[in-house]
């Protein structure tokens, strides 16, 4: 049941009239049916491992509330990795090490490992990592372990954040499911209107992008390098408008049953360096994860420089893995952490942006964070090393030809319309970034806010596509 069809905002809409209609006592039960009910429509045999990991951090933090120290935190977050490795690193592995022991000559012919070869559950890595934390946050005190199996069922399933976050944390959800809400009707005003917009990004914007970018990464070598040139900078928003429609309308949807849960995009191309964008614009919920439980313990910046970095560099080649068991994710990882190093080394050169005027060196520095970011999504996106490196080689070998190149290509109606709703999204995140657009709507007259709603649900409605695409984020 994707955010992205009839089917869902069917299903919202119900489970949020009987919410309310419920007393605050059930409610609990009512979320409990609808996330697993949510989850179930993926496929039935989720539930399983959803129950597993549940029961498995509810176990462990109560070993942890009554004394077992380092040891149940240990076993706790040991039995949570391992579902992961199981379900999505095994077959990597396996194959990781049969390459290594054929080059360093440990066997002298190619061998074969078992494969498990298990479809990665949705939204798998999210509520392991919500479990995880949930844990730690017991051994350090600053939750108590949750008594109630119910209620905690909830925290990890919650179906808003349930396939790709915000990877809320238990204290702050926990408190807000015992809390009782009422009705507000400022709320679920404010809830609906995320959602329409995050639906407009998913299906009007990021949709639609999709073909293009599909063009562009199959076969890329066989592809003219303006083709692929589109696909690349495509991407960059087809993952954006993806990924924060998808945030939207979860944070939304919860606001509207009456959670907040903490933004995870802040208008993210406008990031002007990449310490910016990952620290406090892109998948914010992800990036205060890896800094709290493994940055931090890690020693963080607590530490001599060299030995920073080096923290830096093992943050995002995990978050690389975590991402995909694939080479191309660990690249993808290390080269935002080389970005970040380099960020370091460099702050005396970048003291020229100070003698530049505010606007000019403003712009520079977000046109330089964009395209280093547009880079590395290259590999996020490509299916193979091989593959990425064709499409950097390709663009590379064309940069002379360029201007001929795009004079003589056919652009469609439809490359125009993209152009079009991407410059449209950018002004919005512009005008965001002084001021929030939800301010600026309830300053104008009724009539002028009411045809800016209006014309949104038409463009969803009319132009959007719908059903074609599940959310990227999904699958990890």
């Amino acid at each position: 049941m994707l955010f992205n069809s009839f089917g869902f905002l069917g299903f919202f809409a119900a489970v949020a009239i009987l919410y309310y209609l419920a007393p605050h006592r059930w409610r609990w039960v009512l979320l409990l049916i609808a996330s697993y009910y949510f989850y179930s429509a993926f496929d039935l045999k989720y539930l399983l491992l959803l129950g597993f990991s549940t029961l498995a951090a509810y176990g462990g933090a109560l070993w942890i509330g009554r004394g077992g120290g380092k040891a149940a935190l240990t076993i706790g977050v040991l039995v949570q990795l391992s579902v992961l490795f199981v379900f999505k690193y095994f077959d990597f592995f396996a194959g990781a090490i049969e390459d290594a022991m054929l080059s360093f000559n440990v066997v002298s012919e190619a061998i074969a490992l078992p494969r498990l070869k298990l479809l990665l559950p949705a939204g798998l890595s999210f509520y392991v990592f919500s479990a995880i934390s949930y844990q730690v946050d017991v051994h350090r005190g600053t939750v108590p372990a949750e008594s109630h199996l119910g209620k905690l069922a909830v925290y990890i399933a919650f179906f808003p954040k349930l396939l790709a976050g915000p990877i809320e944390r238990a204290g702050t959800f926990l408190g807000q499911l015992n809390t009782p809400v009422a009705f507000s009707a400022a709320g679920v005003t404010a809830g609906l209107q995320l959602m329409a917009w995050g639906l407009f990004k998913k299906v009007v914007i990021a949709d639609r992008l999709a073909a293009f970018v599909d063009a562009g990464f199959t076969n890329p070598a066989f592809q003219s390098p303006v083709t692929v040139l589109i696909a690349v900078y495509f991407y960059a928003f087809q993952i954006y408008c993806d990924f924060s429609g998808y945030s939207d309308i979860a944070i939304g949807a919860a606001l509207v049953l009456g959670f907040r849960l903490m933004e995870n995009f802040k208008r993210a191309y406008l990031a002007r360096s990449v310490p910016e964008f990952w620290n406090s614009r892109w998948h914010i919920s992800l990036a205060r994860w890896f800094r709290d439980y493994l940055y931090i313990p890690l020693g963080g910046n607590r530490v001599a420089k060299w030995r920073q970095y080096i923290n830096v560099m093992i943050v995002f080649l995990v978050s690389g893995l975590w991402h995909g068991a694939n080479w191309t994710f660990i690249i993808w990882g290390g080269l935002n952490g080389l970005y970040q190093i380099i960020h370091g080394l460099l702050s005396a050169p970048r003291r020229i942006f100070t003698r530049m005027p505010a606007w000019l060196s403003t712009f520079l520095a977000i046109f330089i964070t964009f395209h280093a970011v547009a880079l590395a999504w290259v590999f996020f996106r490509a299916t193979s090393v091989k593959s990425a490196w064709a499409v950097l080689t390709k663009i590379y070998g064309a940069i002379p030809q360029l201007p001929t190149l795009v004079k003589g290509y056919t652009f469609s109606g439809e490359f125009y319309l993209s152009i079009g709703l991407i410059v449209f999204l950018m002004t919005v995140e512009i005008f965001d970034e002084r001021k929030p657009v939800s301010q600026r709507l309830l300053a104008m007259p009724r009539a002028v806010r009411w045809a800016f709603y209006y014309a949104v649900i038409f463009a969803i409605l009319v132009i959007g596509v719908w059903n074609t695409k599940g959310f990227v984020y999904m699958s990890f």
